[in-house]
């Protein structure tokens, strides 16, 4: 895990230099406390999983890093928005991000809500920018939006809410959540470079950012059971409080930590059949199960 390590922090501070200069950009925001809220979760830090990932990816199968790096900013944005407003009372209602204050409880439940629709827009507008390009560039835009939108990430925090408190742990309704609330963001993470690369990998990659999702998500809901603030920096076992139909819920603990070797093994299965030197994405296949310690 050395080398990976290695090539992740060489990724993660490439990308936090770009992030650091659109944040510079930010303090031309009026009012203040706008550009304020905004920067405050943008470098709030974390490991910026689909930034790193989108960007080893486009090395893996020759789209190269600095064609993507626009795109990464993107997905960046629309995760943190996310979070901030999954962080909302009416949302999980989660008084700590990376064990920091939560964008709400700094700046208000209104500011939080702005900042958040801020980060989304501005998020299209970069991907805007990069439409110009040429029709490669239009549909891995487009690609984006669609995971982040209606029928991806938003639809599946929209299922997440519906089936709080369900009576029965439904394993169907589990998947559609998986899926579009964690999996559509890392699918766009790997996707975007094959489709700015001719469609090189496609299918496998769209297939991997899945299977990353549910490795990544069923890691989490066994984290907010077994995990530590000190660690994670957000509150824990707030899943099973509010009802939150989770991987633990529908297969009991002991499974879940099953499942997460069994769907570690699909991932491999998959990166098996990609040529070149796939060894970092191996390593992130480890990174991520690795999070349960």
């Amino acid at each position: 895990m050395a080398d990976f390590n290695k090539i992740y922090r060489s990724y993660l501070e490439r990308f936090n230099a770009h992030l650091e200069k659109f944040c510079d950009g930010l303090n031309k925001c009026t009012p203040s406390v706008l550009g304020d809220s905004l920067v405050y979760s943008l470098r709030l830090g974390g490991k910026r999983v689909r930034p790193v990932l989108m960007m080893a990816v486009a090395d893996i199968i020759g789209t190269g890093a600095d064609k993507v790096m626009d795109y990464a900013l993107a997905i960046e944005l629309i995760h943190t928005y996310s979070l901030i407003h999954d962080d909302l009372p009416d949302m999980d209602n989660d008084d700590f991000r990376r064990g920091k204050p939560s964008n709400h409880k700094v700046f208000g439940a209104g500011n939080a809500i702005l900042a958040g629709d801020g980060l989304l827009n501005t998020a299209y507008s970069v991907l805007f920018d990069e439409c110009f390009k040429g029709n490669e560039y239009v549909s891995a835009a487009k690609y984006i939006c669609d995971c982040a939108g209606i029928h991806g990430m938003i639809a599946g925090q929209s299922a997440d809410l519906l089936h709080e408190k369900d009576a029965e742990a439904d394993e169907e309704t589990l998947k559609f959540i998986y899926e579009n609330k964690t999996s559509k963001l890392l699918m766009a993470a790997v996707v975007v470079p094959s489709i700015l690369n001719g469609g090189k990998y496609y299918s496998e990659l769209k297939e991997l950012g899945k299977k990353l999702g549910y490795l990544f998500q069923l890691t989490d809901d066994i984290l907010d059971v077994t995990g530590n603030f000190e660690k994670l920096g957000k509150s824990l076992g707030k899943d099973e409080e509010e009802g939150k139909l989770t991987g633990i819920k529908v297969y009991g603990l002991d499974n879940c930590k099953l499942r997460v070797d069994i769907i570690g093994d699909d991932c491999i299965k998959i990166i098996d059949g990609i040529e070149g030197d796939a060894s970092f994405l191996y390593g992130f296949v480890s990174f991520i199960k690795t999070r349960l310690g």
